[in-house]
């Protein structure tokens, strides 16, 4: 990881040291307390910015390194850099999955693309969400902003956040396959 951080520059170095306090400090937490601690991470390190600020591209996926490199990203973003530090500290990829949803922002005439990471702590269980737009996790339940289109993680695409497969997400989703490759060259397992 630290090698990775080299070639990203100085302030992705910088930012390695504190991810992997955090992570091993996550280790030895339980599941809830791993949710908070990433969470918190990332959504204080990440300012939010779109693509088209950060990366003058409509959309550009980006590593956990790649984007405490820049110290801000989009929605996308802070849910891949969550999934893969909380892989990273334990937690079975089964409970996670990052969701593509639809949800009404303040202030806009209709309803926006975002992405958020859930937690399932058990199959069918209601999933706990992480998200940039909000610092609390909440259960889906009470994020009635949010419609789930569909969620993958790397074993698997779903049809909303139900059971029903949709095929491999590696194979499906272009820009994840992309991100996860470099993400595990990073160092993240």
């Amino acid at each position: 990881m630290h090698a990775a951080a080299q070639r990203l520059g100085t302030r992705a170095l910088a930012a390695v040291g504190p991810l992997q306090e955090v992570l091993a400090a996550a280790r030895g937490a339980d599941d809830v307390e791993r949710l908070d601690l990433i969470n918190r991470f990332f959504n204080q390190r990440i300012a939010f910015r779109p693509d088209a600020e950060v990366w003058a591209v409509a959309d550009h996926w980006t590593s956990p390194l790649e984007v405490l490199a820049k110290g801000q990203g989009d929605c996308e973003d802070y849910a891949i850099a969550k999934f893969a530090s909380l892989r990273a500290a334990g937690v079975a990829r089964d409970r996670l999955r990052l969701v593509y949803v639809r949800t009404r922002l303040p202030g806009q005439p209709e309803d926006q693309a975002h992405m958020v990471l859930a937690y399932h702590a058990e199959p069918g269980a209601e999933p706990l969400v992480l998200d940039n737009l909000r610092p609390e996790i909440l259960p889906a339940g009470q994020r009635p902003d949010l419609t789930p289109v569909f969620s993958f993680n790397d074993e698997g695409l779903w049809q909303g956040t139900g059971s029903t497969r949709a095929g491999n997400p590696l194979a499906r989703v272009s820009r994840w396959r992309e991100v996860w490759g470099r993400t595990l060259d990073e160092g993240f397992r």
